[in-house]
């Protein structure tokens, strides 16, 4: 294994940078939006965990294994769950404990659900199991069947005009607010979940991934702890405002985007518990053996996956930006937003590369060119192009590329997952900080501005990281 000053044969480093990278992408993600946002987290933590375990890897092994995390990641963005944030810090809901606790619990249901896709997903690519492309055309298909039987059995009746709401629902309820009108939103929940246990009973025990089967359980525990954790902290603030009037708080106190320190306080939690279960599992870290570790795909077919990706990224961007009642409509549902993606992972380790980079990256730049440029007219509009979408898509682009020719294919995972690491992570830093109007610490203090602290913390150091592989002696790929 390369030379590192990180010590990874000691939990600290797995939790605090893996919490890092996730409450950065997580914290962020709370800016652009659910399945697409969520992705950023699920890049970085991987990226993080694949440096300090697998920098030895093929490149291409390693890509896949990135890539199936970060669109896992945004299966779980088909929740709803500002709702059952509300049942724990409404202005009508303050002192009103069973709502309280109920919202908690519907925040441990939902965050579990989320996470464990991106933990079982995660140990599929470390676990040394060889998944191929048709197991995935048909498992999500599958996945599908069962999140429609979960959500029909669990997540239905729903008919709010005659409030006839589902028996066990955590969103806005009339039996917490008889007297209220409400607007109650469909919940997914439980087709999610059956959803999951279905795929973590097929990838765990039928294809036996021990290493899938434990992460699974290690991501539901950091989604189920981290989502309410952050919750207390937020409905604490709006529970008890007068405990904030005094010492530091009294001036800190302004400054502060409590929600997206919910956010933050989520992710940082997730990340730290995939991290740690890693570590704990570090032995079951297995590279797949491939006859075709450089590229990929030869002969008749060769420009398929590449053009079935290109099908996928327009088909993201119209249902993102775009008013195509159909395709916004199919392309909204984590699952089928991880279809198409995952088959071409498998199949070609070019797409994993420009899944777990230019895919990640043109949602959020289009989402920061339409809020600062058509909504808040915050820049011109050669800025924001410049700016929010040249620059960073052609970069990133161009970084693709590179990272999938067949000669980094071939190498080690070390160097590509640094340099795709900083690559992202940078522009992504940068998108925000534009998104949160340039919040300079030594500026006046806005209730952006320790968020953003934060972020840069994490940026610095998983830089760091990046860096002490980057200046690593090279080593040959494993050959299992």
């Amino acid at each position: 294994m390369p030379r590192s000053n990180f010590d990874w044969t000691q939990p600290f480093c797995a939790v605090a940078l893996a919490g890092l990278a996730g409450g950065m992408g997580w914290g962020i993600r709370g800016q652009y939006g659910h399945e697409t946002g969520a992705m950023i987290a699920g890049m970085f933590v991987a990226s993080v965990l694949v440096l300090g375990f697998a920098p030895q890897w093929r490149w291409a092994n390693a890509a896949r294994a990135i890539a199936m995390a970060t669109v896992a990641m945004g299966v779980g963005g088909s929740e709803t769950y500002a709702q059952s944030i509300g049942l724990t810090q409404d202005a009508n809901l303050i002192g009103n404990e069973p709502a309280w606790r109920w919202g908690l619990i519907g925040l441990a249901i939902k965050g579990g659900v989320w996470i464990g896709f991106c933990g079982l997903f995660l140990g599929m690519g470390l676990g040394g199991i060889r998944y191929r492309p048709r197991e995935a055309l048909v498992g999500v298909a599958v996945l599908l069947g069962l999140y429609w039987i979960g959500a029909q059995w669990l997540n239905e009746p729903f008919d709010p005009k005659h409030q006839i709401l589902p028996r066990i629902y955590f969103s806005a309820d009339w039996r917490w607010l008889p007297e209220v009108s409400l607007k109650p939103r469909r919940e997914a929940w439980a087709g999610l979940w059956l959803a999951l246990m279905g795929a973590w009973l097929w990838a765990g025990w039928w294809r036996g991934d021990g290493l899938a089967r434990r992460l699974a359980l290690w991501g539901v525990v950091g989604g189920a702890i981290g989502f309410p954790l952050g919750q207390t902290l937020q409905s604490y603030h709006a529970w008890h405002p007068d405990r904030f009037q005094n010492g530091i708080w009294a001036w800190l106190d302004p400054h502060m985007n409590w929600w997206n320190w919910m956010e933050s306080t989520f992710g940082t939690v997730m990340g730290a518990a995939l991290g740690l279960g890693v570590w704990f599992h570090r032995a079951r870290i297995r590279e797949t053996q491939m006859t075709e570790p450089e590229v990929a795909h030869r002969g008749r077919f060769a420009f398929l996956p590449r053009l079935l990706l290109t099908v996928h990224l327009l088909l993201l961007v119209v249902s993102e930006f775009g008013s195509v009642r159909g395709i916004s409509g199919l392309y909204d549902h984590g699952l089928i937003l991880l279809w198409l993606p995952m088959i071409l992972v498998l199949w070609d380790p070019r797409c994993a590369v420009a899944v777990m980079l230019p895919i990640t990256l043109i949602p959020i730049a289009g989402k920061t060119f339409e809020q600062l440029v058509n909504r808040e007219h915050f820049v011109p509009v050669w800025f924001g192009m410049l700016g929010y979408l040249i620059l960073p898509i052609l970069s990133v682009g161009i970084l693709s590329q590179r990272l999938a020719s067949p000669t980094r294919l071939g190498g080690t995972a070390a160097k590509p997952t640094a340099w795709a690491l900083l690559g992202l992570s940078g522009w992504i830093w940068w998108l925000n900080f534009e998104f949160f109007h340039r919040p300079w610490p030594w500026a006046a203090w806005t209730y952006r501005t320790p968020n953003m602290l934060y972020f840069t913390v994490a940026l610095v150091a998983m830089a760091g990281l990046a860096r002490s592989r980057l200046c690593a002696r090279a080593v040959t790929p494993n050959s299992e």
